[in-house]
């Protein structure tokens, strides 16, 4: 009884044409050829045209009483750091805030389920405006960037690094975020009296 020796199988390879082949015709070899560019050429991007008196001044359109779209994750840090949100809002802008909060927002915060039950509780006071949203899907960083570039009379409150990063691209859209236990605002005038910590 002593050991079988194995056979090793080989895989049936299919052979591949070469691009010089005779049965290849000319439109066939243009598209399989991968197309050199033309380093010399001016590369051209499409940016979206942008108002360029908010790069140098204030925007106009922001004033008391603020409008906030609220983001998921700033309301669920806002409870984890026991904060009030209309009134910590006011403590930071001394002036009244209006929360607003998209249909896309409160989509997440149903889909999040049991254990965010308190943000969702809280996202449904009457003290929130509800903003209807007419695009497909429920994605809700998309919607805030797509409704602060349309409108530039809102500040985003979130706390979420990468929509950050989006909403500094967009001039004149001050951001307001959590540190040290309390509401700051970033890249809002000073003509407001905004304060500065």
């Amino acid at each position: 009884m002593g050991k079988q020796k194995k056979t090793k199988k080989y895989a049936v390879m299919k052979k591949r044409i070469s691009l010089k082949d005779q049965r290849i015709k000319e439109k066939d070899r243009a598209k399989i050829q991968p197309k050199k560019e033309d380093s010399s050429a001016i590369k051209e991007r499409e940016v979206p045209q942008v108002p360029s008196c908010l790069f140098f001044q204030y925007n106009t359109n922001l004033g008391p009483p603020y409008y906030i779209l609220v983001d998921t994750n700033f309301i669920n840090f806002s409870i984890k750091a026991k904060l009030d949100l209309v009134q910590s809002m006011m403590d930071c802008l001394y002036a009244k805030c209006v929360p607003c909060i998209t249909d896309c927002v409160m989509a997440e915060l149903e889909k999040l389920g049991q254990k965010y039950r308190v943000a969702l509780r809280i996202a449904k006071d009457p003290s929130f405006e509800r903003l209807p949203c007419s695009h497909p899907g429920t994605y809700a960083d998309d919607c805030l960037v797509q409704r602060v570039t349309q409108h530039k009379c809102y500040i985003v409150a979130t706390v979420d690094r990468d929509l950050k990063r989006r909403i500094r691209k967009i001039p004149g859209v001050p951001i307001m975020y959590i540190s040290n236990h309390r509401y700051n605002i970033e890249r809002m005038p000073d003509d407001y009296g905004a304060p500065r910590f």
